[in-house]
């Protein structure tokens, strides 16, 4: 398999992972972007001691750690070897958990990544850890038609400390249990059997109040190409709690931190 195979087979699941960091598709395609340009300059930037695909997380890591990106999310420096870090970066915990439990890399494959040491790789991820078990609970609302995954949905939430508001298994349904009780967070299958579609539901609700959502696919590759308005927050089905935990936290974390923010001005 070529090098340009390789990047392209682990790109969708490499965009995952920077959407989750970052909190939305913009940013998180413009850092894989960066990345890719750094490697097309030097291809020996790609550290393979580990397998393609740790290497372009490692690389990507470099990336993230040292390139700042403006509001149109372009490029304002390279090359790579910058001490400046981002004001907004996501914490070292959060990347070690979200490499661990999102992506399934091993605890030597994430200290590859992030340049540390298994032990340093085990302490980051109990902060991790703290600090899900510290974010604020919130209401739920499940969008989901296959009834075991639900309840397993259901239970997880819950254990989290958050509260269901109620699982919809239809576009209709989601509307309505929304306009009975808005939702401080969303966890929604794409496609739902009647037909109907999540992220039709999603995007309907968006258009009425502000929440964050994360939605489930057995098929994230359908939307991580880049090319289209797409979640920034997603999870592969079968899924593990801790995947749910770690990527419901990243997106609860970034609409508190927009809540912080002060508005812009509105243009003239």
């Amino acid at each position: 398999m070529s090098r340009s195979q390789l990047v392209a087979e682990h790109l969708p699941l490499l965009r995952r992972y920077a959407r989750a960091l970052t909190g939305n598709q913009a940013s998180g395609d413009a850092y894989v972007g960066a990345m890719l340009e750094a490697l097309l300059q030097d291809q020996n930037l790609l550290d393979e001691q580990h397998g393609a695909r740790a290497g372009l997380f490692r690389l990507f890591t470099r990336i993230w750690n040292s390139v700042a990106l403006n509001d149109d999310t372009e490029v304002m420096t390279l090359p790579l070897p910058s001490e400046r870090r981002l004001s907004n970066i996501t914490p070292l915990p959060r990347q070690a958990f979200l490499l661990l439990s999102l992506e399934g890399f091993s605890e030597e494959e994430v200290a590859f990544i992030l340049a540390l040491d298994v032990t340093e790789v085990r302490k980051l991820t109990e902060v991790a850890g703290r600090e899900m078990a510290a974010e604020i609970a919130t209401d739920v609302l499940i969008i989901e038609d296959e009834t075991f995954i639900a309840m397993d949905l259901e239970s997880l939430v819950k254990n989290l400390g958050h509260n269901v508001i109620g699982v919809a298994r239809t576009h209709a349904d989601a509307i309505a249990l929304a306009k009975t009780r808005k939702p401080g967070l969303i966890l929604a299958d794409i496609q739902l059997a009647d037909g109907s579609s999540g992220l039709d539901a999603v995007n309907e609700l968006l258009k009425t109040f502000e929440v964050p959502v994360v939605f489930i696919t057995a098929y994230p590759e359908r939307f991580l190409t880049g090319e289209r308005p797409e979640p920034a927050f997603l999870i592969s089905k079968p899924f593990q709690p801790a995947m749910v935990s770690a990527v419901a936290s990243q997106a609860l974390f970034f609409q508190r931190n927009s809540r912080n923010r002060a508005p812009r001005a509105a243009a003239s």
